[in-house]
């Protein structure tokens, strides 16, 4: 018998509960500060968020229950792709050249093709389950958007999606798969609210960002009765939903009889996918006594984590979300046209951030170029093309590899392979065709938007 490539679990071993990494942060030092009504200043309260969330979800958002039971109803839809296999690298490994042992975590199965579905399926369920008609959101790349329009198709919700105009121009088909599932799609900024039509006013050719596409999902939810809001990162329910995927990951690592990961790997936009794959495995360092490194890698051209300061600020650009203490670039921050894929949000998640301010996690940012250099190394050896998002964690695994390959070293590195890359190929072509420039955010346009940032206290 030959070596086994993937680690596969049977639907019986599907995790039954989500882990919550809030009831072990006390256990490493860290209280998450309050968010903050972004009128009053206050900490908000349940009935604050009510206009936008199934209180479902917000007491989610709050609550310190180490775990929180999945419905079966959610355990239902998750079975089309779940659970998601863990696969072994060997031909990457042999075409580095390194000891290392690498180990992906694949999350393009799902029907969206990204581990998106995780969180979009039990919004849409709750949602569904209090009364709501419609929800609307906004969406980068189209990842989300694509897997909120699922979602809302499994439980008969309308959904509309603001998405961000430069990734409406760059990826059509991410468009036209959302309305496949009969959801409504709108480039952002758009004239159909009055956060659209001020920035429109302001620059008829703006490119968009997500700070402004949340301005328009939000306003379109607290204007309508039917309607709720739901996001595809950032906030804490999401990242909790999204711990099916470290959880597996631990349940296939130990029955391929794998060494303890010495590193985590994960790309970090608004900290889903990273707090889905890594929180598992904080909490083994923080309540088990393991000492697995846990690296972020973020694009050069949105890098929160390593160039934002840790504030509060809005989570939009009309100021109408609360206010909550992240590595923030600046609400007015609009990032280049760039095609890291969704990784272009101003803000990262509160937990995120605080586990890298209590140095629990490490940060990197990297170029574009890196990282499609990095991609077609993998897909060269392992077949599979990846998203732009995951290629910024392949190009992390590769450094990490090849410092075993220099050290001799044989560690054991795990990465989420979080979505597959083909809405993506228009960025392949222009990087093949040596057409996609390296940015690095300008310094003074991080100072720039960050002079804007809310007085708190």
């Amino acid at each position: 018998m030959g070596k086994r490539k993937k680690i596969l679990l049977s639907e019986s071993d599907m995790p039954t509960h989500w882990y919550n990494i809030n009831a072990d942060l006390p256990a490493a030092g860290i209280q998450l500060p309050p968010p903050l009504h972004p009128g009053t200043g206050q900490p908000i309260g349940p009935a604050d968020l009510s206009p936008l969330f199934p209180m479902a979800l917000i007491l989610q958002e709050v609550s310190q229950d180490r775990y929180i039971e999945i419905p079966d109803e959610v355990q239902d839809v998750y079975r089309i792709w779940r659970p998601s296999p863990l696969i072994r690298a060997y031909e990457w490994e042999k075409a580095l050249g390194t000891p290392a042992k690498i180990y992906y975590k694949y999350e393009g199965g799902s029907p969206s093709g990204s581990h998106k579905p995780n969180t979009a399926v039990p919004q849409a369920y709750y949602n569904m389950k209090e009364g709501v008609k419609r929800l609307s959101t906004e969406t980068g790349a189209g990842q989300w958007g694509s897997a909120l329009s699922f979602a809302c198709q499994m439980f008969g919700l309308e959904c509309k999606v603001y998405m961000v105009k430069v990734s409406y121009e760059q990826k059509p088909y991410r468009k036209v798969m959302m309305q496949t599932w009969g959801a409504q799609v709108v480039p952002s900024p758009s004239p159909d609210t009055n956060a659209g039509r001020a920035i429109l006013a302001q620059n008829p050719d703006s490119t968009g960002s997500l700070g402004i596409a949340i301005s328009e999902a939000v306003e379109d939810a607290v204007m309508r009765e039917d309607t709720k809001y739901a996001l595809g990162s950032v906030l804490n329910h999401v990242l909790l939903h999204q711990t099916v995927i470290g959880q597996e990951a631990i349940k296939q690592l130990e029955i391929a009889g794998a060494d303890w990961p010495d590193v985590v790997v994960a790309c970090t936009g608004g900290g889903s996918n990273f707090g889905g794959i890594a929180f598992p495995f904080v909490r083994e360092n923080v309540t088990g006594g393991k000492q697995t490194r846990i690296v972020a890698v973020e694009p050069s051209a949105a890098p929160s984590l390593t160039r934002g300061i840790y504030a509060y600020d809005y989570g939009d650009t009309a100021k109408m979300a609360p206010m909550v203490k992240m590595h923030t670039l600046g609400h007015d921050f609009v990032p280049a046209p760039i095609h890291a894929g969704g990784l272009r949000y101003h803000g990262m998640s509160a937990q995120v951030s605080a586990l890298k301010e209590a140095g629990l996690i490490e940060a990197v940012n990297v170029q574009q170029g890196a990282i499609f250099q990095a991609a077609l190394s993998f897909t060269k050896a392992e077949g599979i093309l990846p998203a732009p998002e995951p290629s910024h964690a392949i190009w992390g695994a590769m450094q990490e590899a090849l410092k075993c390959k220099e050290s001799g070293e044989s560690k054991t590195i795990v990465f989420n392979m979080c979505g597959h890359g083909h809405f993506d190929l228009g960025a392949y072509e222009a990087y093949m065709a040596n057409s996609l420039p390296d940015f690095d955010y300008p310094e003074e346009a991080i100072q720039r938007s960050l002079q804007a940032l809310p007085t708190v206290g």
